[in-house]
C-alpha cells in the first residue's frame, strides 16, 4: 500500500472536519452516548475551531493517504500551542485518528514516527499524549512503542467528565 502524509491547509478545512467527526465516532460512539458526542463535535469539530486551531502557532494537522484514499489525521502542538505544561521540551500529539478499515496496517506508527521527525526538527526531546483510560487497544499500542504513564487528566466529552491517562515517550 503507498502511503502518503501531507501537512493539511485551510482549503482541507471540510475534510478535516468530516475526518475528525468520523473517526471520533467510530472510535468512541459506541461507548457514550449520542448526545455527549453531539455536544463534543458541536464544540470541538464545527468549522470554525478547527480553523481557529489550524491558525494557532505551534500546530499543525497532518493527513494520511493510503493508496490515494484519505485513512487518517495527526494533530501536532509545540510550544505554547499544548494543550497543558506536561514536560519541559516536549512535543504534544493531540489527536491520532485513523479510519477503522485503515487500523492494523501500521499507519499510527507511521504518524508517531512523523511525529518524532518533527520533534527531532524543533529540538524536542520528549512526545507526550492523552489516552481515554477505557481505551486499551491505545494504551497497549503506545506502551509498545516506549510510551510511560505518568499522571492523568480530564477529558469533557458533552456532559461526561472522563479521565485521559497522560503518557510521555522520551526521544534522548
Amino acid at each position: 500500500m503507498e502511503t502518503n502524509i501531507k501537512l493539511v491547509g485551510l482549503a482541507d478545512l471540510t475534510e478535516l472536519c468530516n475526518i475528525s467527526r468520523e473517526t471520533f465516532k467510530d472510535t468512541f460512539g459506541d461507548d457514550n452516548t449520542d448526545d455527549d458526542m453531539q455536544k463534543y463535535f458541536y464544540t470541538a469539530y464545527n468549522l470554525e475551531q478547527l480553523k481557529s486551531e489550524m491558525e494557532k502557532r505551534g500546530t499543525s494537522f497532518w493527513f494520511l493517504s493510503a493508496d490515494g484514499k484519505l485513512a487518517g489525521y495527526l494533530k501536532i502542538n509545540i510550544g505554547h500551542a499544548q494543550s497543558e505544561n506536561v514536560a519541559p521540551n516536549a512535543l504534544e500529539i493531540e489527536r491520532i485518528y485513523i479510519y477503522k478499515q485503515y487500523k492494523h496496517h501500521g499507519f499510527g506508527t507511521l504518524f508517531i514516527n512523523h511525529a518524532q521527525t518533527i520533534a527531532d526538527i524543533a529540538d524536542k526531546d520528549k512526545i507526550w499524549l492523552g489516552v481515554w483510560e477505557h481505551n486499551e487497544a491505545a494504551k497497549h499500542f503506545y506502551a509498545k512503542l516506549g510510551f510511560k504513564q505518568i499522571g492523568d487528566h480530564v477529558f469533557q466529552l458533552g456532559n461526561d467528565e472522563q479521565r485521559d491517562l497522560v503518557m510521555i515517550k522520551s526521544l534522548v
